[in-house]
């Protein structure tokens, strides 16, 4: 069965860092492609070590902007 999660790239000095909001599950790559690759990888690895019951989903829309203070 497929499922549906939220994930966020962020680049941090010279790493694309890949975060799954649901899951907490964080991985990197060089690129946002290979960031992306990993971190599928590493949320499969989490489903298959602590199984898919009970787990949230994304809930649909979600908006990521950069937000400046003074």
């Amino acid at each position: 069965m497929s499922r549906k999660f939220t994930a966020v790239i962020t680049k941090e000095e010279k790493w694309y860092v890949a975060h799954c909001v649901e899951l907490g599950v964080v991985s990197q790559g060089k690129n946002i492609e290979e960031a992306q690759a990993n971190l599928k990888e590493a949320v499969e690895l989490y489903l298959e070590s602590f199984g898919t019951e009970d787990l949230p989903e994304s809930t649909g829309e979600v908006v990521i902007y950069p937000l400046e203070v003074a």
